[in-house]
């Protein structure tokens, strides 16, 4: 008898399953897995911005080589305006200037007939140039600037009093450039103060050399 009634007591549990099935079985519960932390670029991968800057200020340098300054420039005069000037140069030329066999010191910026030439400008020849030119060191030579440019700087020089000075040469994406002061005396008591500043700053740059000592 106690066979019979599990039996039926199993068979009751069945349907009972079969018609309420939560109450024979557990809603299944679902864990939501952890967030994944933010992977890191890898330390050999730097920012392609931050590449691409660093590649033009290498260029930028590059392509910007000081070649010679003209040092009585900023003590003779007041530069109010600079401008960029390409120059026709012969052969040995370029090869003296890139030895740096270049003085500026005595050379001046004129206007002849809407062009500019820059004279005083000496440039060393090399003991290795050819014997069939003849190099002329102080030749005038002529500068490379737009017509507009010209024009103004030739109303300023002309009605302003204003004169033109060589302040450096350099290189520039592989081609010889002067730069162009436009420029007006200083007078004495200028010039005074001029070496105080100069004089001044050597004195600051001598204490903080001798305080990182």
């Amino acid at each position: 008898m106690s066979n019979c009634m599990s039996l039926n007591e199993t068979l009751d549990l069945r349907a009972n399953a079969l018609t309420f099935p939560f109450m024979a079985t557990k809603e299944p519960h679902f864990v939501k897995p952890p967030a994944k932390p933010p992977v890191a670029p890898p330390s050999g991968k730097l920012n392609t911005k931050a590449i691409k800057a660093a590649k033009a200020s290498v260029k930028a340098v590059a392509a910007s080589v000081r070649i010679a300054d003209n040092k009585k420039a900023s003590f003779n005069y007041h530069i109010e305006e600079r401008f960029e000037a390409g120059m026709v140069l012969e052969g040995w030329e370029v090869k003296s200037v890139r030895e740096g066999k270049v003085q500026l010191t005595d050379g001046y910026v004129v206007i002849r007939n809407g062009e500019l030439f820059i004279i005083g400008c000496q440039i060393n020849p090399l003991g290795t140039a050819s014997t069939h030119v003849r190099p002329d060191s102080v030749r005038t030579r002529k500068l490379l600037m737009h017509r507009e440019e010209i024009r103004r700087l030739m109303g300023k020089v002309e009605q302003k009093g204003f004169t033109l000075v060589p302040l450096n040469m350099h290189w520039k994406s592989g081609r010889v450039k002067c730069e162009i002061g436009l420029a007006k005396g200083m007078a004495e008591h200028d010039k005074r103060d001029t070496i105080k500043d100069r004089e001044g700053k050597r004195e600051v740059e001598r204490a903080m050399k001798s305080r990182s000592r």
